[in-house]
Order: C-alpha cells, then sequence, then structure tokens
C-alpha cells in the first residue's frame, strides 16, 4: 500500500464542505498542495462554509477558486491550469429530503456536475479519481449489514438516484479511458463544522434553543453514524491507491465507509442530549418520503484493502461536536 506523496497536486471539489474542509486540510498537514473547489451556494449557511475557508487559506499549498461543477469550461480551465494527480469529488448537492423540493440543483450538480468532472478527467489525464457515493443507494434494502455486492437498482430518492448514476457514470469512464476510480459510499458523517442539514446539527441548535425536535419514524429509526476523522483517515488511505484492474479489466472499485454498528436514533439523542447538557423537548412523526429506517455498513473490503475500520464511538464523535457547537455558538461552556 503506497503512503501519501505530498509532492502530488490533489483537486478537492466541495473544497468549502465538511467532509472536503477536513480531507484539504489532512492533505495541507502533510506538506500536499491542494487546490479547493467550491460554488459556496446557499443550501446551509454559507459563513460556515468561509470560516472553514478561512481555515485552510492559512495554509501555504492551499489555493481556492470559486466555481460551479455544471460549468464545464470553469471545470475544463481548473484541470489545464493546474493539472491535479489525485482528484476527489466531494462537490455535490446534498441531503435526500430536499430533492424533493428541488431537484434541478440535483441534476445539475449531481450528475452534469459529475460528467464534467469525468470528462476533465479523461482529457487531463489523472492517476486516481476517488469520487463521493452515499449509503443512501441501498434503498430500502432489507439485508443488511449493506454490502457492495448487493443490488442497489432500488433508490427511494432523487439523490440516491443521482449517487448510483455516479456510480455507473464512473465505470464507463474507467472501462473507456483506463482512469482508474474509487467510489466511496460514507454512512451518516457527523462531527465538528458539520452540515447544519443534518439530523444531529439540527437536534444541537433546537435543544439549545428550548424548542422540539422533530423524530421520524417515531424515534424507531438506526443509523450507521462515522465520525468525521475516521472518514478522512479511510479516504487518505486510498487517495494513492487507484484501484488495480479487475477480472472485466476495469480499475475501479466501490467501498462502504461507515461504523459498521447501527446505533438507534433514540440512543444517539440521548448522548447529544448529555453531551450539551440539556434536555430536549421531543415531537413524533411519521417516516419521511424517501428516508429509510437503517442503515448498516459493512467494511470488510475496506479492512481487507487497507487494515482500516471507522471506529470512533458516538461518546467520543458527539462529544468534540458539543464542545466545538458551544463554542463556535457562543453559549456559555
Amino acid at each position: 500500500m503506497q503512503t501519501l506523496d505530498p509532492n502530488k497536486t490533489y483537486l478537492v471539489t466541495g473544497g468549502a464542505g465538511f467532509i472536503g474542509f477536513f480531507l484539504s486540510k489532512a492533505l495541507l498537514e502533510k506538506g500536499a498542495r491542494v487546490i479547493g473547489f467550491d460554488n459556496l451556494n446557499d443550501y446551509y449557511e454559507v459563513s460556515l462554509k468561509e470560516d472553514r475557508l478561512a481555515i485552510l487559506q492559512q495554509y501555504t499549498g492551499f489555493h481556492f477558486i470559486r466555481g460551479d461543477l455544471a460549468d464545464k469550461e470553469a471545470v475544463m480551465n481548473l484541470f489545464e491550469e493546474y493539472r491535479p494527480r489525485i482528484v476527489v469529488n466531494l462537490g455535490a448537492q446534498a441531503g435526500v429530503r430536499y430533492s424533493i423540493e428541488n431537484p434541478d440543483a440535483y441534476m445539475q450538480s449531481n450528475v452534469m456536475g459529475f460528467f464534467h468532472i469525468l470528462e476533465a478527467c479523461r482529457a487531463y489525464p489523472v492517476e486516481h479519481l476517488v469520487y463521493a457515493s452515499s449509503s443512501s443507494v441501498y434503498g430500502a434494502n432489507d439485508k443488511i449489514p449493506f454490502s457492495t455486492e448487493d443490488k442497489v437498482d432500488g433508490p427511494v430518492s432523487l439523490y440516491a438516484a443521482t449517487k448510483k448514476s455516479n456510480e455507473l457514470m464512473a465505470h464507463a469512464y474507467s472501462k473507456l479511458y483506463g482512469i482508474g476510480v474509487t467510489g466511496l459510499r460514507f454512512f451518516t458523517v457527523y462531527g465538528p463544522f458539520g452540515r447544519p442539514d443534518m439530523a444531529y446539527f439540527k437536534f444541537a441548535k433546537k435543544i439549545m434553543a428550548g424548542e422540539p425536535i422533530q423524530i421520524y419514524n417515531q424515534g424507531d429509526m438506526y443509523r450507521d453514524f462515522t465520525y468525521i476523522d475516521d472518514i478522512v483517515t479511510g479516504i487518505m488511505n486510498l487517495l494513492c491507491n487507484p484501484p488495480v484492474k479487475n477480472e472485466a479489466g476495469v480499475a475501479y472499485k466501490i467501498y462502504n465507509i461507515g461504523n459498521n454498528q447501527p446505533e438507534k436514533l433514540m440512543d444517539y439523542i440521548s448522548v447529544l442530549e448529555s453531551c450539551l447538557g440539556k434536555e430536549a423537548k421531543k415531537e413524533y412523526l411519521p417516516m419521511q418520503p424517501g428516508d429509510v429506517p437503517r442503515t448498516y455498513a459493512d467494511v470488510s473490503e475496506l479492512m481487507e484493502d487497507f487494515d482500516f475500520k471507522p471506529d470512533t464511538s458516538i461518546e467520543e464523535g458527539l462529544s468534540r461536536f458539543a464542545e466545538w457547537f458551544k463554542e463556535y455558538y457562543h453559549y456559555a461552556v
């Protein structure tokens, strides 16, 4: 297994996003040159993205370009100027429920935007393209844990469908043009500086404000919550290790990155209450369209290939989040 090469140029799309920020920071701390690309859209508070960028811009190896993946010319110009060797495509329109409200944003960013990244990797050859897929591709799969060998032909949201389309597009480009491609199915990533649209973040805001939190499916939900540091370690392990060609001659691989230990939503809320030092008012609601009752990652391939599995407990992860949350939003500690 190859270790990270700091002499290469790394492109991180979605560089001002949650995972993109922490990955870029880890790369910069290793002395790598990182090009961050992000459109800084207002899906959630832009100030949070700007604060992440302000931290990254303290590193001399970081260069930020504001642009949109849906703008093919901007993507091509970026590749022509910087010639990245490793590309990590984390830029996408996130959120299952929002895909019902604003489907156009998902087609533009997740489908057309990813197509532009693939075209750029073809025109300006790269050593490795790593891209974000999602556990949502498993849909309402009854078989657990979710394995990359499972069929994923039944998405229950447009967001999931766009991520499945990314996997198919990536496979085609890998086959046609010999691009080494790795897809990562992330399982409910959380932590400091996270996304305010995620349940744990919204819960924290409402708990501290004394407002009721909305708990769907009457609380009968399980999630394979994965702490951000584990996600970054998983990505860092494979960046300089593009997949070898499989039996079909395609240098293509998909991994789950999850904690391999689903937690009951009510237990997760209980730990968050304890970390924040305040009890939540609770409002129980039915299942939302596009949601699934359980996620559970089979990470055996990740362990086999990289001797790694995420293992941060929710107690440790939520404690770190709560500490950051109180400081960032100026709650009395």
